[in-house]
């Protein structure tokens, strides 16, 4: 079909399968017209989206140590932009971004600068130099400019931990939209997501990896763009939604007045049952939240984020397949350039969704309407069953207030659609590009992870006489292990995807920029001095500030924001030493009594088994029968009733 060499007809090639995916989304749209289910369009879309990229994956394949470690270095600067883009919007760009404006505001801009200033960084200080080298890997390059195992074996371990704590983000993205689009467990979805992974990099490396991510870049940003133009048309946004923002973010600051920003205690929300994980709106969209970021935060996450996009080993890698150097800094403008599209249309896509949610004048707005309406609503069916919104009705008024509307953030982005009352097709191709984006960024880390083990510690230290074919066949078992630990990892769901990327950002900053840097622009780095910098550095970052588990209850608008508790027991006031250990309470209730601050909290107590402390307080409710130790007397629901011990709280 195609004659002559591969590389010179990548255009025609690419245009071909973009025209090709168009006319599909046609065929899905007719397909839904004539009654096929929302459910098999679904499954239709991400199955055949996986199946092309799978093929690439197949017929990219190879057994040369060039082209499965850096795709042969003929990978064409505008070709290696498109594949970098899709390497670097992960799940938490596409799908997990855009839900961290929605629910925060513009205080999560902080990412979006910190990303594009990030590429700045990779132009000007990295990719050029890095490519001089002629490296396959980020640990290869610093082993080689600063000699010796120690630092190489360093700079593999902080790889590690960065790439892996980012490639489980990108599995839980996997299996957030598996577990909708197929309508299966998320815990399931995660290991679909694996699989999906695998086809279309195990066999090919880099080289397949370079074209699958060409190809995942095309649907992701088909998929991104689509409904963003789509909803401003319905809501009246205008062609080009983007000059208009504006004018539609001052449109939500009037509906958060009219609607109220309320902050929901949380032992309402404990006592209404509302899932894990799930958020509702309560700040301004438009500014800092209350409580929220102060400027140096918002500052500092975002030079963190800067610092950390340039450190990135999966990214850094995509700059050592170009031809030359200069291509390699040309590759970076594409890079910005292609970013660029999704990035600029991000806050766009959480101020619509809004709108459409909020807005009464809009058939699709639901906050104001009777919550037994809203709930016969089939895409909040849909949703519900999976556990990714809910609604409380805290006041029992039947009508949906806006804080009590419940919705995952990481799934913001994939529901737009349906919110905004857009033919299932849109739907299906949101998840399809949800699953490219995820899968693209996956590949990368499951591959950069997979090569720095096998080149830099099998390789490099281990057995340097290896041949080409135990090299590559050691490279694929450890892809597969990689893989597999991280979708074990990631069907935990141990913390948000954004939270997860953070962490991740953080790793690479501080065990990998330094040793880059200096490495390329300082003569006189050594390798005693980068040991030290990377152990000083991950040390550092390892205790990157996370929130308190266990937030303060929020005693909601209509009451006492700071009450004062005062704690006796027969006469004995233990409200100073109790506020000197824990000033801010946390409540805990059993089906008899509710009490105490967690225990840990708690200061020693003159208190004897035969006297065990009862403090009663209406918040927060926990597990009953829960067995709590205060200053050596067991306390539990039965016991406490059956003593009659004589506590009390005071709210003054």
């Amino acid at each position: 079909m195609f004659k002559g060499d591969f590389i010179k007809n990548l255009p025609k090639i690419y245009g071909t399968y973009t025209g090709g995916f168009v006319i599909f989304i046609i065929l899905m749209a007719i397909a839904e017209q004539a009654g096929v289910s929302a459910k098999n369009i679904g499954v239709m879309f991400v199955a055949f989206t996986v199946l092309i990229y799978a093929l690439i994956g197949y017929l990219s394949r190879t057994i040369q140590v060039d082209a499965y470690y850096v795709a042969g270095r003929q990978v064409p600067t505008v070709f290696n932009g498109m594949a970098t883009a899709a390497d670097w919007m992960s799940g938490a760009s596409f799908v997990a971004l855009a839900g961290g404006v929605y629910f925060g505001g513009y205080t999560y801009m902080a990412f979006l600068v910190g990303w594009t200033g990030g590429y700045v960084l990779v132009a000007t200080l990295m990719a050029p130099y890095l490519r001089k080298f002629g490296c396959y890997t980020v640990p290869d390059f610093i082993g080689t400019r600063y000699g010796g195992n120690l630092v190489r074996a360093c700079a593999v371990f902080v790889l590690f931990i960065a790439s892996f704590t980012y490639v489980t983000a990108q599995i839980n993205a996997t299996g957030t939209i598996a577990s909708r689009a197929l309508g299966i467990p998320f815990e399931l979805g995660v290991w679909v997501g694996l699989i999906s992974i695998l086809i279309c990099s195990m066999l090919g490396g880099m080289r397949a990896v370079t074209w699958t991510q060409v190809a995942q870049y095309i649907v992701l940003i088909i998929a991104y763009l689509l409904p963003v133009f789509w909803i401003s048309s319905k809501v009246g946004g205008g062609v080009f939604p983007h000059l208009m923002l504006g004018d539609e973010v001052a449109r939500l600051g009037e509906l958060e007045q009219q609607f109220g920003l309320v902050k929901n205690s949380a032992a309402d929300i404990k006592a209404a049952g509302v899932p894990g994980g799930l958020k509702y709106i309560s700040g301004s969209h438009s500014g800092v939240p209350e409580g929220g970021m102060a400027v140096w935060k918002y500052l500092s996450l975002a030079i963190c984020m800067m610092v950390g996009t340039a450190s990135l080993p999966h990214i850094l890698m995509r700059y050592f397949t170009t031809p030359t150097v200069r291509s390699a800094r040309k590759s970076v403008a594409w890079s910005l350039f292609f970013i660029f599209l999704l990035y600029s249309s991000a806050p766009m896509l959480a101020t619509l969704s809004k709108l459409s949610l909020m807005d009464p004048n809009l058939p699709t707005g639901i906050i104001g309407k009777s919550i037994s309406e809203v709930q016969s609503l089939e895409w909040v069916q849909r949703w519900s069953e999976v556990k990714q919104v809910f609604i409380a009705d805290f006041n029992g008024d039947g009508i949906l207030q806006l804080n009590e509307w419940f919705m995952r953030g990481d799934v913001v982005v994939l529901a737009t659609p349906e919110v905004a009352g857009l033919p299932f097709v849109i739907s299906g191709l949101v998840f399809a590009g949800g699953m490219a984006a995820a899968m693209s960024t996956a590949d990368g880390l499951v591959l950069a992870i997979s090569n720095a083990l096998s080149h830099d510690i099998y390789y490099k230290i281990i057995d340097p006489k290896a041949d080409t074919r135990k090299r590559l066949l050691v490279a694929r078992v450890l892809l597969v292990i990689i893989g597999a630990a991280g979708a074990y990892i990631a069907s935990f769901r141990l913390t948000s995807i954004l939270g997860s990327v953070a962490w991740a950002f953080d790793f690479a900053m501080s065990g990998l920029f330094f040793p880059l840097v200096l490495g390329v622009w300082w003569k006189r780095a050594t390798r005693q001095g980068a040991i030290a910098g990377i152990i000083a550095g991950i040390g550092s970052g390892l205790f990157y500030p996370r929130p308190h588990p266990h937030p303060s209850p929020d005693p909601g608008p209509n009451r006492n924001r700071n009450p004062k508790v005062r704690i006796s027991l027969n006469g004995v006031d233990f409200t100073p030493a109790l506020e000197e250990q824990a000033p801010r309470f946390y409540f805990y209730e059993t089906p008899y009594l509710q009490c105490a601050p967690p225990l840990s909290r708690l200061p020693a107590l003159p208190l004897s088994p035969s006297r065990p402390l009862a403090v009663s307080h209406r918040l927060a409710p926990s597990p009953g029968g829960q067995a709590h130790r205060v200053g050596g007397a067991l306390l539990t629901a039965g016991r406490a009733k059956e003593s009659g011990a004589r506590a009390h709280a005071l709210r003054e």
